[in-house]
């Protein structure tokens, strides 16, 4: 499949846009007017610097407002095609992006709209070029593609085909079915953008929300399906207006793009094989390395430069200390399943408090071997004499992933630090999820690729009111719900540790029982205030004596139709906190209703500790 990417997707400028779409290993680009116009370089120092860096020039976009107009004005239009064909020419830039007519058509008239894209078709041969035009989804006469091609064929002419943009086609609802009906010769160029499932006027959600192929919610994979059985073999390229990515590292949003269309390409193989018909495919399109969603959360890593804290917590809830590992500076504490490792900041380079997440996989060559066609960079792991072999890729916020094979009960690896002491029976049993911070520039490439290098579903978004704004979820899990990462993207403006949104969960079958042991121990959970309480006693038909404990001891409580929940968190420690959840027959949420409250727990112990700090 051939690759390109639109200059508008990436901040910088336009040498910066072009070297960072090399840098990903792009085929080639779409150059965007107003990069070109905003450019110091020459049309043929562009097409020098591009041949440089392996790039071709695949697009010249956009051209607006050229059909349906008076003669008067077409004239005009024409003698403005006419410039743009002869800049197309120094660009070396053989195809040019005609957007249909949003502002300056007064006739809806389908032949006379035809007839002057066959002049402009005439003009296009003398100079070589020719001209892809695209419904836009709000234009004036024609917003659907069926129209479009269908003024196409009533041109009837060889420099005059389609763009197919996915974002046009199905923010309006529009069935790609038809793509099908389309001769390949006549699909000039294809563009693909997601976007999140939102209620708003098209043009608004466009312009700002479009994201990469995989973080959003439409069906990309069955729309290119039809367009491979066309039979289109050219660029598959990102047109992706986006608010983040026009502020981010241009070479990290690349690779994010280009991510996407691996990613993409493996979707697409994957509907082409659950649907028959249609011409003879002409574009290769190869799945990834298959594997199977981990079995389990292996460990979770966590540095930080409060240890001792740490430490005294893990105790109070039960996890016990195998020591320090013979070689490396961590430590692993666990309790049943669950497993964590504690280790000082790394000082090369700023990482998140979660620092690493390990996974039980049945064959992780494969596993990584996928993480890497899908453009994670491998972290190599030091290893002394005798040490378990774990392979890793980094994440999006410079996290990473380790991956070791599924061993049964206990990972080899544990055997690398000392024995824990014999205590009490284990009450938490595993990791039950992991809920993970993301800054606003990495949530929607953090998305993507726990989706596609894990193998996870991702669950509908929820937002939740905090004291510092409103909190975006995404939940990915997999089908068994074994492993389950949910998202939280930190509001804009906020500092991390204003909602501890960061923190680890433990299961556990009996939520009371270990907050009474804990309590014992001297643990202090985070304080609910009584009105929630109140509220629940309100809201659920709930045994007084339950609610009664629920009450002294802090736990928090959730019903629905499946079941019920239970659970109850700590204090943070830095920008971490760790939650006890119990679930109660079959109960699959997170407690969303919770927490808000919870949220403005946290902002008021920190408010408190601040106080305290001054006093």
């Amino acid at each position: 499949m051939r690759t390109s990417i639109a200059t508008v997707c990436l901040s910088g400028t336009l040498d910066e846009k072009l070297a960072a779409a090399s840098a990903a290993g792009f085929d080639g680009v779409e150059i965007f007017e107003p990069d070109l116009v905003a450019s110091p370089l020459s049309p043929e120092h562009i097409r020098a610097r591009a041949e440089e860096l392996g790039l071709t020039l695949d697009l010249y976009q956009p051209f607006r407002d050229f059909e349906g107009v008076g003669p008067e004005l077409l004239e005009q239009n024409l003698r403005r095609a006419a410039a743009k064909f002869a800049l197309m020419n120094r660009l070396g830039i053989q195809t040019m992006l005609l957007c249909s007519n949003v502002a300056s058509a007064r006739s809806g008239d389908e032949q006379l709209a035809a007839a002057q894209l066959r002049q402009l078709g005439d003009l296009a041969q003398r100079f070589g070029v020719r001209v892809a035009y695209e419904a836009l989804a709000w234009g004036r006469f024609v917003d659907g593609y069926e129209t479009a091609a269908r003024i196409v064929r009533i041109a009837d002419h060889p420099a005059i085909g389609l763009c197919l943009d996915s974002f046009h086609i199905l923010s309006k609802g529009h069935s790609p079915e038809a793509i099908e009906t389309i001769p390949a010769e006549k699909i000039f160029f294809v563009q693909m953008a997601d976007a999140p499932l939102l209620t708003m006027d098209v043009l608004s959600w466009s312009r700002h929300h479009r994201v990469f192929p995989g973080e959003g919610g439409f069906d990309l994979g069955r729309f290119m399906a039809h367009l491979i059985r066309t039979g289109y073999d050219g660029p598959v390229s990102l047109e992706i207006f986006n608010d983040t990515f026009r502020q981010t590292d241009p070479v990290a949003t690349a690779i994010d793009g280009r991510r996407s269309l691996r990613w993409l390409e493996h979707e697409a193989a994957a509907a082409l094989g659950r649907g028959a018909g249609g011409r003879a495919a002409r574009m290769p399109t190869a799945p990834l390395p298959r594997v199977e969603p981990p079995t389990d959360v292996n460990y979770v890593e966590l540095r930080t430069t409060e240890l001792p804290d740490l430490r005294r917590l893990l105790g109070q809830l039960g996890f016990r200390s195998h020591g320090s590992h013979r070689t490396k500076t961590v430590e692993l504490w666990s309790q049943g399943a669950a497993r964590v490792v504690l280790g000082p900041p790394d000082s090369d380079r700023a990482r998140p408090t979660v620092a690493g997440l390990g996974f039980s996989v049945r064959d992780p060559a494969t596993a990584v071997s996928r993480a890497e066609e899908l453009f994670a960079p491998a972290v190599p792991r030091q290893e002394g004499s005798g040490d378990e072999p774990l392979v890793g890729v980094g994440t999006p916020d410079g996290s990473e992933v380790f991956f070791g094979a599924d061993a049964g009960d206990e990972p080899r690896w544990v055997g690398e630090f000392g024995h824990p002491p014999d205590g009490a029976a284990d009450l938490i049993e595993r990791v039950d999820h992991i809920n993970l911070a993301q800054p606003w520039q990495h949530f929607d490439a953090a998305v993507l690729f726990f989706l596609s290098v894990l193998d996870l579903r991702a669950q509908p978004t929820v937002e939740v009111a905090a004291p510092v704004g409103l909190v975006r979820s995404q939940v990915l899990r997999s089908d068994d719900g074994v492993v389950r990462i949910a998202l939280n993207l930190v509001p804009s403006g906020a500092a991390d540790d204003a909602i501890l949104p960061q923190h680890i969960a433990f299961a556990t079958g009996d939520v009371l029982a270990l907050a009474r042991a804990a309590r014992d121990r001297g643990f202090r959970p985070l304080d609910i205030p009584a009105n929630y309480y109140d509220d629940i006693e309100a809201r659920h038909l709930i045994e007084p004596e339950l609610l009664a404990e629920l009450r002294e001891l802090n736990v928090m409580y959730d019903r629905d139709e499946s079941g019920e929940f239970l659970h109850f968190y700590t204090h943070p420690i830095g920008t971490v906190f760790l939650e006890v959840v119990e679930r109660r027959h079959g109960y699959a949420g997170y407690g969303a209703v919770n927490a808000p409250v919870r949220l403005a727990a946290q902002y008021q112990h920190r408010l408190a500790t601040r106080e305290e700090a001054r006093a």
